[in-house]
């Protein structure tokens, strides 16, 4: 009967120390599963940081990019012409000068092939672009938008990363697939049959910066991490369009300029808050913000007080002129007729 005893209390002793040693266990992983581990790259593809500038990432000419790099340049400057015939150019030099040298250290850091020609677009939208063969265009009310150097850069960075991964050539390569497989023209076959497109006349419009949702994904991907090899904090570019996303609903006609070419969903921003967790080993020091970059803001306000003056003297008035002694008075007229 002791014995009995004993063997039960020795169960039940063993029994829970199990099930106290498996929760033990489960609370490890649970914890194991909430560090996010660094997973290192060192094969040349998109996900080796150390390879950036010598990576191959969809610019090669094959089935899927039916366009070379001189093709792309010459597209981009045609359309640059247009865009800049239509758009009032940012010339304060202490702008320019600012927002060239901020692009061209992103350009360094990235995969791009090409030169790229920076400039600022004198407009209230939240915006930038960048066309085939580096033509890059920010608007000002991006610069101001940002509340500092790495939220400017980030979203500077995705449009390089569209340029630098031939989004638009790649983008438009299925479109003429798609294309060709309906009209006759698809028996002069591959990319002899694109120019003949090409030689019909059909434009690309503007709206071609709508890219398909994988490509925006791959942009927001090589973006954090070009401004990430640049030294700026990654963390920047969500943290910029979750607040800009939140303010969409108060200044729908301005910020939504910035979701038109690159809608930012939520399941976008977690999937890069996840990659930059994941990829990027954190930094004892990134570049979140500088004093140029607060000068250059404050210029542009400067410009936008003086404009907003000069329109308000130059405005047009109207006086009512009292009739001299002797004039006939003008009869008033009756509302309700």
């Amino acid at each position: 009967m002791q014995f009995r005893l004993a063997a039960l209390c020795l169960f039940v002793v063993s029994s829970g120390l199990a099930a106290f040693t498996q929760i033990l266990a489960q609370h490890d992983v649970d914890d194991a599963s909430q560090t996010h581990i660094v997973k290192h790259y060192h094969d040349g593809h998109i996900r080796d940081i150390d390879a950036i500038g010598t990576r191959k990432i969809g610019c090669n000419r094959g089935i899927g990019n039916w366009y070379s790099l001189e093709s792309q340049i010459a597209m981009g400057k045609d359309y640059a012409r247009q865009v800049e015939s239509t758009s009032r150019l940012v010339t304060d030099p202490l702008i320019t000068e600012y927002i060239r040298r901020i692009g061209q250290n992103l350009v360094r850091n990235s995969d791009s092939q090409v030169a790229f020609t920076i400039k600022v677009i004198d407009s209230d939208d939240v915006n930038a672009f960048a066309l085939p063969g580096g033509f890059f265009y920010v608007d000002s009310g991006l610069i101001l938008a940002a509340d500092d150097e790495a939220e400017l850069a980030g979203v500077m960075a995705h449009e390089i990363a569209h340029v630098a991964a031939c989004h638009v050539a790649r983008e438009r390569t299925r479109g003429q697939l798609m294309n060709l497989a309906s009209v006759s023209m698809m028996m002069v076959g591959g990319p002899i049959g694109y120019g003949v497109y090409e030689a019909a006349g059909f434009a690309m419009p503007m709206t071609v910066l709508k890219f398909s949702r994988g490509f925006e994904s791959e942009a927001d991907f090589l973006g954090v991490e070009y401004m990430y090899k640049a030294g700026y904090d990654p963390q920047a570019f969500t943290a910029f369009f979750e607040r800009v996303k939140s303010l969409e609903k108060r200044r729908q006609s301005k910020i939504a300029k910035a979701f038109e070419t690159h809608p930012q969903t939520p399941d976008r921003i977690a999937k890069t808050q996840k990659e930059i967790n994941t990829l990027l080993p954190a930094r004892s020091e990134y570049t979140v913000d500088t004093s140029e970059f607060q000068e250059v803001k404050a210029q542009l306000n400067r410009i936008e007080n003086r404009r907003s003056g000069i329109e308000n003297v130059t405005r047009p008035t109207l006086r009512r002129r009292t009739p001299t002694e002797g004039e006939p008075k003008l009869p008033i007229p009756d509302d309700k007729h």
